[in-house]
């Protein structure tokens, strides 16, 4: 009877690398192939692209694989316990970084029936990143990149979306990541914002910049990024022209829009009652659901509809109301908005909404109750969470400051350690497309 030798692999770009460590564990055995799910490569950086499913049909058929079964998380111990292996083949790159515990875990396992590690060298000359940074220069389809929103929803406890208003801040959406305790952070999608579109152009927030305008900046973006876009959809217009909007956003590749139940002048959410607003009824906003659902052409971009009632000061009846009557109309999501300093009635809000017989993706944006933690959110049944405008906000302080300090001091040298050098903006966008993106935003110091 052959010896059992178990490998465990994401497999999403088979390269060179990965076929090395399937002949090495061959010569041992029987290679019985770990493939992490989906969520399981999405525990602790992007998820990948191609579906497990997707990535199960090629391994199984790499020469020397004998099987092919799940694994569900970074820790092998479950797999490992099931089938008790003679051997684990793994590259010896998992010294260090995010695999190092996962590997003294499976040296501890073995231990139970005296099987074996057995580490090959790293292939030289093969990268990861690399293959990905090569997979963004080509760009992604209008199809994939709607699609891949569902999937970030199906497999991370919460898809986290930040607006972006040009090419430049889509570009720092798409490509600023942090290292934390051995995970990749970044943000999974682009909020596509009416108020910061419209502030960008220096214009007010009263729907006064018109969808034509509005897809010119969609169309900015979508150019020079990959990740699924949420647009900020206002309250929809009327009927029939929300159905013209649905019709185009998911034709360009959007992966959701996001409506509001009001009429009339559109007034920014966080004045509240402070301006005049007036919130549509129930029986008018799921018919501009319905009629925007009837005209949608595939099962992959998404309607959510947003409730103001907290905002109007409706209280938290009418909002979990509207909620399961949005729900019933078809919404395949519900934002819950807010302009509380406090997080207490959104939580309460998620509380019920955890309650509902039947639930969609749960959006919140917090805004202006910011002290409040991702983890928080995930505990409280929220699925998406919207930083807003905080590139806007933030871009608008330091060009005035920079412009005050021109005009004070009759020069620009005092004003020199608040933006970066001109060579650098030069660079920053690459002259060729497909050439490499190290000058990417999010590696620029300043």
């Amino acid at each position: 009877m052959n010896k059992i030798v178990y490998v465990a692999m994401s497999a999403d770009l088979v390269h060179p690398g990965h076929l090395n460590i399937i002949q090495h564990a061959k010569s041992y055995g029987d290679v019985i192939l770990g493939l992490l799910t989906d969520k399981a490569i999405a525990s602790y950086k992007r998820i990948p692209y191609l579906t497990y499913e997707q990535r199960k049909t090629v391994v199984e058929n790499i020469k020397g694989v004998e099987k092919v079964i799940p694994q569900h998380t970074l820790d092998y111990t479950e797999n490992l316990q099931l089938i008790k292996p003679d051997y684990v083949v793994h590259g010896d790159d998992w010294t260090s970084g995010v695999q190092q515990n996962t590997r003294q875990q499976v040296i501890e396992v073995l231990k139970e029936w005296g099987g074996e590690l057995i580490e090959i060298p790293y292939t030289k000359d093969i990268c990861s990143s690399d293959l990905n940074r090569a997979l963004k220069e080509i760009g992604t389809t209008p199809q994939i990149r709607m699609k891949h929103f569902k999937r970030l929803l199906d497999n991370k406890p919460i898809v986290r979306a930040l607006e972006a208003h040009n090419g430049l801040t889509g570009l720092i959406v798409e490509n600023t990541k942090v290292e934390t305790n051995y995970k990749t952070k970044e943000f999974d999608a682009i909020w596509l914002s009416s108020l910061t579109d419209s502030t960008a152009k220096g214009k007010p927030d009263i729907e006064c910049v018109d969808l034509t305008s509005r897809l010119n900046t969609l169309n900015e973006i979508l150019e020079v990024t990959t990740k699924p876009i949420i647009f900020d959809g206002d309250s929809g217009g009327i009927v029939e022209h929300f159905v013209f909007m649905v019709r185009t956003l998911e034709r360009l590749g959007v992966s959701a829009v996001v409506i509001e139940d009001k009429i009339g002048l559109k007034r920014n959410s966080l004045y509240g009652v402070e301006v005049h607003q007036v919130q549509d009824t129930i029986e008018n906003f799921t018919q501009k659901i319905q009629q925007g659902r009837d005209a949608l052409v595939t099962d992959d971009f998404m309607i959510i509809a947003r409730i103001e009632s907290l905002i109007l000061e409706k209280g938290m009846k009418d909002a979990i109301r509207r909620a399961k009557a949005y729900i019933k109309a078809g919404a395949h999501g519900i934002m819950i908005h807010s302009r509380s300093q406090d997080s207490t009635e959104v939580l309460e809000f998620c509380h019920a909404y955890n309650y509902f017989d039947k639930k969609v993706p749960l959006v919140v944006v917090p805004t202006t109750y910011n002290h409040i933690s991702e983890d928080e959110l995930i505990d409280a049944g929220a699925n998406i969470v919207i930083y807003a405008n905080h590139l806007i906000r933030s871009a608008y302080p330091a060009m005035v400051k920079v412009a005050s300090s021109i005009l004070k001091h009759e020069r620009s040298f005092e004003a020199s350690s608040h933006y970066i050098s001109v060579k650098k903006i030069l660079n920053l966008i690459p002259n060729d497309w497909s050439a490499s993106q190290s000058h990417n935003p999010s590696e620029i110091k300043i």
